[in-house]
């Protein structure tokens, strides 16, 4: 179950900080209301994954997959540009994630 609540988390983060980027610095109400309640979304599901997991291990897994899945939706949605330097860092994001996930043993406290 701690997976799914961090999978929750790490989702909800996602639209939230798509939102803040349509939000136009808070002056628009729709993106800034899904901004503010999914943050406190993602914060609500990543404290019950913290009763279990650990904080590193958590914040490593929750903040590596919600920077990779924002590139993208950055690249897909709003067509920003990535260079190769980009690239190869959200791929050690992402080899970072793989290996916490399938190696290490500090996954569950």
């Amino acid at each position: 179950m701690n997976h799914l609540y961090l999978i929750v988390a790490i989702l909800f983060e996602v639209v939230a900080t798509t939102a803040l980027k349509q939000s136009d610095g808070f002056t628009r109400l729709v993106p800034s209301l899904v901004t503010v309640i999914g943050y406190a979304v993602a914060f609500f599901f990543l404290s019950l994954t913290l009763r279990i997991m650990s904080v590193g291990i958590v914040y490593a897994l929750w903040s590596g997959a919600g920077i990779v899945l924002i590139t993208a939706i950055g690249w897909l949605w709003f067509r920003q540009a990535l260079d190769a330097p980009a690239l190869l860092g959200v791929a050690l994001i992402i080899a970072g994630v793989l290996i916490i996930n399938l190696f290490s043993r500090s996954v569950m406290h």
